[in-house]
């Protein structure tokens, strides 16, 4: 959308202080007894939007005993740790409440890989059917499946979806891909892993809290931007917010900012760190965070006058219920 279609969607122009292509929003100043309810109200949502210890023993369990029942096939062993690792919002301690699925890579060995080098049509597909049929084997009656990259097994809590991969010699690692005749793709998660741990860092540690803020507002709003590409732009955003280093007595701004950010994202594309890999975000989502962005807007006006609930109403409208109403 254009400034100018936006402007007549908006029903005149935008006015400094709003929403700008380049620009963020500028800070009011700051003065004693306002905005009394942002650092409680940002805190408690950060905390309702962690996972609980049960539940992280929970999905640990489960995602273990896949574990174990594919190393007692290709490796002879009982282990439900060796071979495998967590990756996605696990692996980047970005998982949110209520839980989603377990992602872990397990690799499997080398003589696999030339195994199936013999089959003549889609090797990669006949992998991770192979590797579904051993998970089934210990699992008879729950439902799974094995198509892409993994292999899902759908668990009642939980489902844990398998990356089965071989480890190459440069420290990447190849994963399955059956889509257009089959192929293997190279991935580097543990870049991706330390790209958001430096920008955590950098950031006062701000950066895994409005990631899972995000995701909050992706499932409340039913956003079709996936999880990692909210977390690539949330950092990219960060790194760059005035407010980075301070903590939860910011986080109306810095939810505002971002949703203002993310506006601007569309059509264009990030950059998945350690791969070549360039993704274009597209524009389908751009109006969910445009009502985000005015609700943000709306919801910092009454922080700073302290109308508590009004603020809270607003919020909730972006993230939904885990983000109290009153503190």
């Amino acid at each position: 959308m254009s400034s100018s279609s936006l402007s007549a969607l908006l029903g005149g122009s935008i006015q400094p202080g709003g929403l700008t292509e380049y620009g963020l929003a500028p800070a009011p100043q700051v003065f004693p007894h306002q905005w009394i309810a942002v650092r409680p109200r940002f805190t408690q949502f950060n905390s309702e939007l962690a996972l609980t210890p049960l539940q992280q023993t929970d999905g640990v369990t489960k995602s273990g005993g896949v574990v174990a029942c594919l190393n007692r096939h290709y490796y002879g062993s009982d282990s439900r740790i060796d071979h495998s690792f967590f990756i996605g919002s696990w692996g980047k301690n970005t998982a949110v409440r209520p839980p989603r699925d377990v992602d872990r890579y397990f690799v499997l060995p080398v003589e696999v890989y030339h195994r199936f080098q013999s089959h003549a049509w889609n090797r990669q597909s006949a992998l991770l059917q192979e590797v579904k049929g051993v998970i089934s084997e210990t699992y008879p009656n729950t439902d799974m499946s094995g198509d892409g990259q993994i292999v899902l097994v759908r668990f009642e809590s939980y489902s844990v979806e398998v990356v089965p991969t071989f480890l190459l010699t440069n420290g990447s690692y190849w994963i399955c891909d059956t889509n257009n005749g089959g192929s293997y793709k190279e991935t580097n998660p543990w870049a991706e892993v330390n790209y958001i741990d430096t920008v955590d860092q950098a950031t006062n540690h701000n950066l895994r809290p409005l990631i899972r803020m995000t995701k909050a507002w992706q499932e409340h709003c039913s956003v079709p931007l996936k999880s990692f590409q909210l977390e690539l732009i949330a950092a990219e955003f960060l790194a760059q917010s005035p407010w980075r280093i301070y903590d939860f007595f910011w986080f109306d701004w810095i939810s505002r900012d971002f949703f203002q950010y993310l506006y601007w994202k569309a059509n264009k594309s990030i950059t998945v760190p350690g791969s070549p890999e360039v993704i274009c975000l597209g524009d389908d989502w751009q109006s969910r965070a445009l009502s985000a962005y005015w609700r943000a807007v709306k919801a910092c006006g009454y922080e700073w006058d302290n109308q508590i609930a009004g603020a809270g109403d607003e919020w909730q409208k972006i993230f939904g219920q885990q983000i109290p109403r009153t503190v």
